[in-house]
């Protein structure tokens, strides 16, 4: 009786970190911007897609496709680990690094978008308890300027 209690925590243990870990993987998928949920300081973009893939352990990859409100569409990439790190975007002609940090909780980071070493616009990422959407608030100055003030709501395809 007594192995048998031991090997059902063993297991519960093990099926929460397994859930916790799944989660974490949370912001791999597609998230298409949701226009009507989202606010912008500024002119809101006609599309925005980010497709996020994990690489390895712990090492993901987000390609971030944008059709602006005016002129050409635009790509740019980078390769992150939560841990805080500056890495390189290729792409972005206003950002030329990023560091991504995890939150209180695995539906929450923090990413630092910098150009020059210096951070430009900070984005908390929400994601929703379900998977299913997120949220992104931006505060900052891009890269014309411009004050930053934007809460972009993404839908996961």
């Amino acid at each position: 009786m007594r192995i048998r209690s031991v090997v059902a925590a063993v297991a519960l243990v093990c099926a929460v970190a397994f859930a916790q870990h799944a989660f974490a993987q949370d912001p791999v998928g597609v998230w298409k911007m949701n226009p009507a949920k989202s606010t912008f300081s500024g002119a809101a973009p006609k599309s925005m897609t980010i497709t996020i893939t994990a690489v390895s352990a712990g090492l993901f990859t987000q390609v971030n496709d944008t059709v602006p409100a005016t002129g050409a569409a635009t790509r740019w990439e980078v390769t992150y680990m939560f841990d805080g790190k500056d890495v390189p975007v290729k792409g972005n002609q206003y950002a030329d690094t990023q560091s991504y940090t995890k939150g209180a909780d695995a539906n929450h980071y923090t990413v630092l978008i910098k150009n020059g070493g210096k951070v430009r616009i900070t984005a908390q990422v929400v994601v929703a308890a379900d998977g299913k959407s997120r949220t992104r608030t931006q505060t900052g100055i891009d890269g014309l300027g411009n004050k930053v003030n934007n809460t972009i709501w993404d839908d996961k395809q």
